[in-house]
């Protein structure tokens, strides 16, 4: 037995070689390895699979939900309720936990099925060359060294060193993000730091055969391949925690400490005034209990759950209900420019016919014959329903002389082909011969500028042949090629009789050029307005792609992602901050999204391919494309983009807006009214009032006012401004931006509100003062939620019928009060009185000073922000 070769201590990378001396190195030959020596070699370096990571419990995975604070403070309410004998406050608490809980080990169990996804994408079997002879074995049994044939429609294997190539092209989109089919070839690449894209010379496990057929040897197998590096990086990369979910955690721990220690005074102060021990106790149970805004998690569900379905309405699909908020905050939009940023199909964009370049020619015989060039040298045609099927760049040649009333089924029968040379990788072109109706035969050639204009001699004007200057058609072809289209040259010449069988290489010589063709996926019309749009809103697009420098640059300034005198960098220049960057690797992707979060900016990244899926699920929100994208991609997102567009993304971005406005107006709703609440109880010892609450009716306030209008804030429309301004900043507090004052002196307002009402009704001996307070601090709540509606808006803008569901809410909860007071009942329960039309009155409109209190606020602030 020989010893393996050592493929890590390899003298140089596998495309920087020959392919002789990559052989050598491999220890093997052509005609490929013997059966015994594979056997070896599977047993050294293993089966040619990617191995799947140990995976964590599905118990565990469901455990590991209910370890966040603010959900243990939660789950402590609970119990403590149920002490009280209050089983219905304790029930809706404990399903509010095992709804978030079961929904975030929904979203933990996708992230596990990535790697499933990426190990289906591997070939099932391999044609390979054992013992010198051609057998078929299971793609797994694949070891360095094994030598491999590809044909068109294969999925290639391993990864390996082309050793021929006849034709050759493979579809790496998945890899590398390259939007067209790479041209494969045998020679030997100087550059050590090669792209993956730019190594034409090798081909990557997991890619498509598009065309042609070749050879190769395997260069690496199962968790070498690059596909095998992405799977590591996709087990190994930590989703990060969204802006929300970090506000919630560090309010909820904030706040617990808060309502402990205002509690735990209340308690103290109470028992120093002599007030029963236990009437004391359950009172501050009671108004922790009250003071924990409960509903947050199930208003926040509903948010997410709301605006999920309205995003499914606009084309995106919501995999994980955190990222419809955090598409709210995001700061940094990272886009792949295929298909996205892009249309995905090439276009005709440019001419360059009698010296001069356009974007459309004048009509003439020099037009038209560049035309019907176009589709003579051509293969790609319309199936049976009318679809062009074919190379991308060919069907758009097709397309730009069908629209100018040159059609192939014509030609095809006035100029049947008759013999052609197939596009080569090393020629750089193709030719057909076809006979003329004036008789003889066209010979036909299309190709790489430089490849057809080595074997043209003149120049076709629209009144003459002319010398050919090559120097005047290189400076065209570089000034098209600078604007990022893919150039082409056509030329032809007349024979008089066609070729012998096989050699149709040699009449590709004394060439008539007729002219240059520039062809480019063009961008989306609606992408180039949603990058405005982003802009407006602080939101900085980012594009990255696996494409030339060249064309990135092209597509970027079209777009406005970047100025006329700025360049896409390269992927090697990952960790330099810029507005594009061309050939770009996986791991490259990644390093892009941890510098930006790094930086403190929030990252959507999109992507469709298998060397996306990383980056995506490190982002703080993946976008996968449901068109064009793969499996992996998919199960690596939290959102997929039906159309591929990135115009969806950015109105997804809007939505998400509005759904972390109407988070905030639920916690400046409940924990003004929570606050008002608490410091009602707590201050009334301190003014010599007696407890104005029995623990019953506190939890029922608590209940009824948190509940219903609360979560009714959910369908509050989008502010007017929601995308003129810029994202809140990643590391701002829930309470910034006035939140945290508005809690404070609004709340303050309410128990001076309440216990004025109660102060008034002791002086003035009405027997039913503590229901007036009861009714007056819940009617604060109401005409609170009213007023907090929009933060620059008010209730006489927004109209009542702007939020049907609100008004509903605030209704069902005024009813249920008024039951309260006059059904005997629930006075039974709560302890209530009826009260006269008087103090109704009284208790019902003296806390409509808190709208105006709030309406006030809300126009101060507008017009400070205005000056």
């Amino acid at each position: 037995m020989t010893s393996p070769p050592d493929l890590a201590h390899s003298p140089a990378p596998w495309h920087r070689l020959a392919a002789e001396a990559v052989l050598d190195l491999l220890g093997t030959k052509r005609d490929g390895l013997s059966g015994a020596e594979a056997r070896d070699r599977l047993a050294d370096y293993g089966p040619n699979v990617v191995e799947e990571r140990r995976r964590t419990s599905l118990t565990r995975l469901f455990l590991r939900q209910f370890t966040d604070f603010m959900i243990v403070v939660l789950v402590v309410a609970a119990a403590i309720a149920a002490l009280l004998g209050e089983g219905v406050d304790a029930a809706a608490i404990l399903v509010i936990v095992l709804l978030n809980g079961v929904l975030g080990f929904s979203q933990e169990l996708r992230a596990e099925r990535a790697l499933e996804a990426l190990a289906d994408m591997a070939a099932p079997t391999a044609e390979a060359r054992r013992d010198g002879e051609r057998v078929t074995i299971p793609a797994a049994d694949l070891v360095p060294g094994d030598v491999v044939f590809l044909e068109a429609g294969t999925i290639v294997p391993a990864d390996l060193r082309v050793l021929e190539s006849h034709g050759l092209r493979t579809d790496e989109a998945a890899l590398t993000g390259e939007s067209e089919p790479v041209d494969k070839h045998d020679r030997p690449i100087e550059a050590e730091d090669a792209a993956l894209g730019d190594r034409e010379n090798i081909g990557y496990a997991g890619t498509l055969v598009t065309y042609g057929r070749g050879l190769g040897v395997v260069v690496a197998t199962g968790g070498a391949t690059e596909f095998g590096r992405i799977a590591d990086l996709l087990a190994s990369t930590v989703q990060t925690e969204t802006p929300l979910a970090r506000r919630l955690r560090r309010f909820g721990v904030r706040l617990a400490i808060a309502i402990l220690a205002l509690c735990g005074i209340l308690f103290a102060v109470g028992l120093l005034r002599g007030e029963p021990p236990l009437l004391m106790f359950m009172t501050a149970v009671s108004l922790a209990v009250a003071a924990i805004p409960e509903a947050l998690p199930a208003v926040v569900t509903i948010n997410l759950a709301l605006g999920a379905r309205k995003m499914a309405q606009r084309k995106a699909v919501i995999r994980k209900l955190s990222a419809v908020e955090a598409l709210g905050s995001v700061t940094y939009i990272c886009s792949d420019k295929t298909g996205t940023l892009t249309r995905n199909r090439m276009r005709l964009e440019r001419f360059w016919l009698d010296g001069i370049s356009t974007d459309e020619p004048a009509e003439g015989a020099l037009r038209d014959d560049l035309l019907r060039d176009l589709i003579l040298c051509n293969d790609a045609r319309a199936n049976g329903e009318g679809t062009l099927v074919g190379d991308p760049t060919e069907t758009a040649l097709v397309e730009a002389a069908e629209t100018r009333a040159i059609r192939a089924a014509d030609l095809d029968a006035s100029h049947p082909r008759v013999a052609e040379a197939p596009f080569d990788s090393s020629r750089r072109r193709m030719t057909t011969v076809h006979p003329h109706p004036d008789g003889g035969y066209l010979v036909v050639t299309k190709g790489a500028v430089e490849a057809v204009t080595d074997r043209a001699d003149t120049l076709r004007t629209a009144g003459s042949e002319q010398p050919l200057d090559v120097g005047d058609v290189l400076a065209a072809a570089e000034a098209m090629a600078a604007d990022g289209l893919r150039v082409l040259a056509i030329a032809e010449r007349r024979i008089d009789r066609p070729p012998p069988h096989g050699a149709v290489e040699a009449e590709e010589r004394s060439l008539t050029l007729l002219g240059l063709v520039g062809l480019l996926d063009p961008p989306r019309e609606e992408a180039r307005e949603a990058v405005r749009e982003c802009r407006e809103a602080g939101i900085t697009p980012v594009m990255i792609t696996g494409d030339h420098p060249t064309t990135a640059t092209a597509i970027a300034r079209r777009l406005e992602i970047l100025p006329d005198d700025a360049v896409a960098l390269r992927g090697s220049e990952a960790h330099t901050p810029a507005r594009a960057y061309a050939r770009v690797a996986p791991e490259q992707k990644l390093t892009i999204v941890q510098a930006l979060q790094e930086g403190g900016e929030i990252v959507a990244m999109t992507g469709d391919g298998v060397n996306d899926a990383p980056a995506l699920r490190k982002a703080d929100v993946g976008v996968a494309m449901g068109i064009t994208g793969t499996d992996v991609a998919k199960q690596a997102s939290s959102i997929i983009i039906l159309d591929d567009n990135f115009a969806t993304i950015v109105s997804a971005v809007r939505e998400g807006r509005c759904i972390y406005d109407n988070i905030r107006h639920f916690i400046r709703y409940a924990l003004t009214t929570n606050a008002g609440e608490v410091l009602t109880v707590a201050l009334a010892p301190l003014f010599g009032l007696p407890i104005p609450l029995l623990p019953a009716q506190i939890l029922f306030i608590n209940l009824m006012t948190d509940g219903l209008p609360g979560i009714a804030l959910a369908a509050e429309p989008a502010e007017r401004n929601v995308m003129q301004r810029s994202p809140y900043p990643p590391g701002e507090g829930l309470l910034a931006r006035g939140l945290g004052v508005h809690v404070a002196w609004v709340g303050a307002l309410i128990a001076a509100i309440v216990l004025g009402l109660q102060a008034w009704g002791l002086s003035s001996g009405a027997e039913n003062w503590q229901t007036m307070v009861f009714v007056a601090l819940a009617s604060a709540q109401l005409w609170h939620v009213m007023a907090i509606r929009s933060e620059t808006d008010s209730l006489f803008e927004l109209g009542l019928r702007s939020n049907l569901p609100l008004l509903g809410a605030v209704g069902a909860t005024a009813a249920t009060l008024l039951a309260t007071v006059y059904l005997p009942p629930l006075q039974a329960v709560l302890r209530t009185t009826a009260l006269t039309g008087a103090e109704l009155a009284l208790s019902t409109l003296l806390p409509a000073l808190v709208f105006v209190a709030a309406e006030t606020e809300k126009k101060i602030r507008v017009r400070y922000r205005m000056n």
